[in-house]
C-alpha cells in the first residue's frame, strides 16, 4: 500500500500552489494524497483576487473522515486564515500519530495576505508546537518572531527564534537572499546547510507549499527528518528549473517533471 499523506490548506483556483500544488506533489513522489480544505481562493498568475475561508466544522469534518477510515503516516498544513481554524487544526494534529510539516502560511508569492493578523499567537502558542519540521520563509520568521534575516550568517538566529515556540526541527528558507538559494535545517543541536544553484526563471509560484508537501510525502515513506528534507530540496529544485509561463503573472513550478524526468526520492 502506499504511504498516505493529508495536505491541511487552501485551494488555488489557478492550480500553482496550495491544495493543488500539494496533490501534484505527492502524486509525482509516489504516495497517495488526501486534502482538508481549510479555505477556497480566487487566484490566477497575479495573484489573489479573493479567498474564502471554510467553517471549522467543515474543516474538522473532512479531517476525520479522513483519519479515522484511511489514516495517514504524514500531516501537512499550509493556509489556515483564521485563529479558528489554527487553533481546530493543531488540535486535530496533536491526536494524530504522525509526523507533521507545517509550513506556517502568511502571505502569497505576490504579497496578498493569507493568514489573518489576529492568527499570529495561536499560530506561535498551539501550531508551532506541534510540528514536526517548520517550514517558514524569511517574511514569515519576521511575520512571527520579528527577526529580520539580512544575510547567510542570520539564519541560526531565525532558526533559534522559531524553535523557541516548541517545533522539533525547523528549515528556515533563505531562497529570498542573494546568492545560492541557501536553506538551514537545524533541531537546535545538529545542522544541516542545504545549497542549490540560484535558477534564474521568475516561475516560482507554489514553491513553498510544493516543498513542504515533498517532506512530509518523504516522512510518510519513513526517512528521518534530514533525509526527508535533502530530497524534497533535491525534487523542488527541479521543480522550479521547469517552472512555466502561465497566464500574465508569475508562473507555477513543474510538480510533473518528476514523471517526466526523473527525480530524486521519487
Amino acid at each position: 500500500m502506499k504511504p498516505l499523506v493529508l495536505t491541511v490548506a487552501g485551494s488555488d483556483s489557478g492550480g500553482g500552489a496550495g491544495i493543488q500544488a500539494d496533490l501534484k506533489t505527492m502524486l509525482a513522489l509516489g504516495v497517495h494524497g488526501m486534502s482538508v480544505v481549510t479555505a477556497v481562493t480566487a487566484q490566477n498568475s497575479h495573484g489573489v483576487q479573493g479567498a474564502w475561508e471554510l467553517p471549522v466544522e467543515a474543516v474538522r469534518a473532512q479531517y476525520r473522515a479522513v483519519v479515522d477510515d484511511i489514516g495517514v503516516q504524514a500531516v501537512k498544513t499550509g493556509m489556515l486564515a483564521s485563529a479558528e481554524l489554527v487553533e481546530a487544526v493543531a488540535e486535530l494534529i496533536d491526536a494524530t500519530d504522525a509526523p507533521a510539516v507545517i509550513d506556517p502560511v502568511g502571505v502569497s508569492k505576490h504579497g496578498d495576505s493569507l493568514l489573518a493578523s489576529s492568527a499570529l499567537d495561536s499560530v506561535r502558542r498551539r501550531l508551532l508546537p506541534a510540528a514536526t519540521v517548520a517550514t517558514p520563509n524569511l517574511d514569515e520568521v519576521a511575520q512571527l518572531t520579528g527577526v529580520r534575516v539580512e544575510s547567510e550568517i542570520h539564519l541560526r538566529d531565525a532558526a533559534d527564534a522559531v524553535l523557541s515556540y516548541g517545533p522539533k526541527w525547523v528549515l528556515i528558507k533563505g531562497g529570498h537572499l542573494p546568492g545560492d538559494a541557501v536553506d538551514l535545517l537545524t533541531d537546535g543541536s545538529e545542522e544541516h546547510w542545504l545549497r542549490a544553484p540560484r535558477l534564474d526563471n521568475r516561475h516560482t509560484h507554489g514553491t513553498g507549499c510544493t516543498l513542504a508537501s515533498a517532506i512530509a510525502s518523504q516522512l510518510a515513506k519513513g526517512r528521518s527528518v534530514p533525509e526527508a528534507v535533502t530530497a524534497a530540496k533535491e525534487y523542488v529544485t527541479g521543480a522550479i528549473a521547469a517552472g512555466f509561463a502561465l497566464g500574465g503573472g508569475i508562473g507555477p513550478v513543474d510538480h510533473g517533471w518528476a514523471l517526466t524526468r526523473g527525480a530524486p526520492g521519487a
